[in-house]
């Protein structure tokens, strides 16, 4: 075995050590979270094994029960509503503003695409207290309202995604389809919007991620708990004035992260196609 060969091999093995190693480090807290999620709550913070001594599964049903006036379905119901209609909303919405971007002509379309993108510069930290002002002058406070309606303007990372993607086609098809008859929302609608799956497909999943985490905005705006999302609902189980069922809560933590994981799985190859293709101009 030549000398280039064993460096070769020597490299590949402590470039995956390596990354093993990472990867372990990265996942350790989830894989913590769902261990302790069938552990008693007087070996949590007592041994350092991953691996139960006794697994307890009713920790998952006593979680779910919360209290006895609501459950935890409840919390899951509120989340996937607020998650699947903002997640709609914002993706429609972006797509329709990336399309008058990107193929509209109209005067100082540049400087506000500008703005567009300072709009991105903002913490939402900034934007919070007057938005509440004016929710809470509406009536919308204890609503979903000023959580989902906001999504229906577009979301400016999703609009300079979109507007990436649809700058790769060729006007041409434009053309042609307005030789055939369409008007501008027909070739949105029937061209391009087809054409720009992996643009939408990406920005679906980081609107559900982003919505389905979100606990500053409803913490804001939402103050009953029939309203909560499992995001307020798991800060409820932790009460400084007596003991924390923390085996509860890290099962209750566990459930919730199944739909964020089985979103990534199926639809995983489009964020990477749509995040490498981004940086691109056709």
């Amino acid at each position: 075995m030549t000398n280039y060969k064993i460096k070769h091999i020597l490299g590949q093995t402590v470039f995956h050590i390596v990354v093993i190693l990472l990867g372990f480090i990265m996942l350790y807290p989830i894989l913590w979270m769902v261990s302790n999620s069938f552990k008693d709550n007087a070996d949590i913070f007592n041994t350092s094994s991953l691996i139960p001594e006794t697994f307890r599964f009713d920790n998952y049903a006593r979680g779910w029960r919360f209290n006895n006036s609501v459950t935890f379905s409840t919390f899951f119901y509120n989340s996937f509503y607020y998650t699947i209609i903002s997640t709609i909303g914002s993706v429609i919405a972006s797509s329709l503003v990336a399309y008058g971007f990107a193929r509209v002509p109209f005067r100082g379309r540049s400087f506000w695409y500008g703005c567009m993108f300072m709009t991105m510069m903002i913490p939402y930290q900034v934007v919070m207290v007057p938005q509440f002002i004016i929710f809470h002058k509406l009536g919308w406070i204890n609503s979903f309202k000023p959580l989902i309606i906001p999504q229906f303007a577009g979301l400016p990372f999703f609009i300079f995604l979109m507007v990436q993607f649809i700058r790769q086609i060729p006007y041409e098809l434009d053309d042609s389809a307005k030789i055939d008859g369409c008007n501008r929302f027909m070739i949105y609608s029937r061209i391009l919007f087809p054409l720009i799956k992996p643009a939408v497909i990406t920005s679906t999943i980081f609107s559900f991620y982003w919505r389905w985490d979100d606990f500053l905005g409803p913490l804001l705006f939402l103050n009953k708990p029939r309203l909560f999302t499992v995001s307020l609902a798991l800060r409820m189980f932790s009460d400084p004035m007596t003991s924390t069922d923390w085996s509860a809560i890290f099962a209750m933590g566990t459930l919730t992260l199944l739909p964020v994981l089985v979103i990534f799985l199926i639809f995983q190859k489009y964020i990477v196609q749509g995040l490498v293709t981004t940086g691109l101009k056709g």
